[in-house]
């Protein structure tokens, strides 16, 4: 039986780009959110919210001719590729090349700017902004095949471009990819640049939260008050390897998947359903072999939405019951779309390492309407160092859910 374990880890975020930069931020329930003036221009949408990384200059992170085809998602998803490499001792290892590593990772859509090139092609019948690379930026597998063509990966492309589970499901496909022997190592993430289109998505649903003056406390998830989301920034590239060939040479597994499921409501295009989210939990618990009991903590999805933070907790209670820990990240970084469920698989292992799990930022009174959970409220909550669950949802009915234990 083969094993699927975690070697290399990189994440970039609007609260920083490693663990000890984020993690004093999660205690102290910090969010990655700032009013956005530049958006006044857009005045048929109502939220000025966003978690943009700021700071980071896509354009100078590697040389023009390397970039050429790379929009910003790609640059940092390749970016923290890079970083997970050498985070797991494989920056100049011949098995990158080999045909035995390939990458699972996508998006919810490529770069926008290359789409605007195009639309002024439609409106105008003038290509001046068009060349040879601008489909590569904005196809939505961009991430995957710049990956692969950076890192001369020579293995499986799996493009997970499926909204708010493209991370999760580029970890799962990666994970069932080693585990059937296909591969023995794999990249896997997920990732989205920051465009207002992206959260006018949301805004059109009457989704987003319109706290356009406290910025900090806008994104109360599972919160009685809560009004809405908003759209944050990230990406994150997760190693993951099957454990012999890790120990073989000489690599320290940080932590190993255990169970992965992925199913679809086929009921509603937008509208969550909490019975095949159950399922789909209930199913990657099953196949890890562990227990409720076993389980350290669960990281939810937790949008702050409506709808969705009922749906979820309800389901969440249904397999998990009121005993663990539960905890969103959502409330810090905005939802980060196609990144959340790296980025949350990325940092729920840290936390899974330290023994203690952040509160839920800005959650004070839990909406009656929800189940009742264990919801960490307030302050940070020591936990056992054993395992986890975490799940994510999107758009067209996806549902997703990863079980990873701690290989110590």
């Amino acid at each position: 039986m083969r094993r699927v374990v975690v070697t290399g880890m990189a994440g970039m975020t609007a609260l920083g780009n490693s663990f000890e930069e984020i993690s004093p931020k999660l205690n102290a329930q910090t969010a990655g959110i700032r009013n956005m003036p530049e958006w006044e221009e857009y005045t048929d949408m109502s939220t000025r919210l966003g978690g943009p990384i700021d700071g980071f200059v896509h354009e100078k992170a590697y040389p023009r001719q390397a970039r050429r085809s790379m929009g910003r998602l790609a640059v940092m998803m390749v970016k923290m590729g890079g970083e997970a490499l050498e985070h797991a001792g494989l920056t100049d290892d011949p098995i990158v090349k080999s045909g035995r590593m390939g990458v699972a990772a996508g998006s919810s859509y490529g770069s926008t700017p290359a789409t605007l090139d195009f639309v002024e092609f439609l409106e105008t019948g003038k290509a001046k902004g068009l060349n040879a690379t601008s489909y590569i930026r904005m196809m939505s597998h961009t991430a995957p095949v710049n990956m692969g063509v950076y890192f001369g990966l020579q293995g499986r492309v799996y493009t997970t471009s499926s909204a708010c589970t493209s991370g999760a499901q580029g970890l799962g496909y990666a994970f069932e990819a080693i585990l059937s022997g296909a591969q023995d190592l794999m990249m896997a993430g997920g990732s989205d640049e920051f465009c207002p289109t992206m959260t006018m998505v949301f805004d059109r649903l009457y989704a987003t939260s319109t706290r356009n003056d406290d910025p900090q406390h806008a994104v109360r998830p599972f919160d009685e008050t809560r009004d809405g989301l908003v759209i944050g920034e990230a990406a994150s590239v997760l190693i993951l390897e099957e454990l012999e060939h890790a120990l073989a040479r000489g690599a320290k597994p940080i932590a190993e998947i255990v169970g992965f499921s992925t199913n679809c409501d086929g009921q509603h295009i937008s509208q969550p359903n909490r019975k095949t989210q159950e399922v789909v939990m209930r199913q990657a618990l099953e196949q890890s072999g562990l227990s409720v009991s076993d389980l350290s903590f669960v990281s939810g999805h937790g949008t702050g939405t409506a709808t969705g933070d009922v749906e979820e907790s309800h389901a969440t209670h249904a397999v998990f019951g009121d005993r663990v820990p539960f905890h969103t990240l959502k409330g810090n970084f905005g939802h980060t779309l196609g990144a959340c469920g790296a980025i949350e698989t990325w940092l729920g292992i840290e936390q899974l390492k330290e023994g203690q799990i952040s509160p839920i930022a800005n959650l004070a009174n839990v909406d009656p309407k929800c189940a009742d959970l264990d919801y960490v409220i307030g302050n940070t909550r020591k936990v056992s160092k054993n395992a986890f669950s975490s799940s994510n949802f999107a758009f067209g009915g996806i549902n997703t859910s990863l079980v990873v234990s701690n290989y110590e």
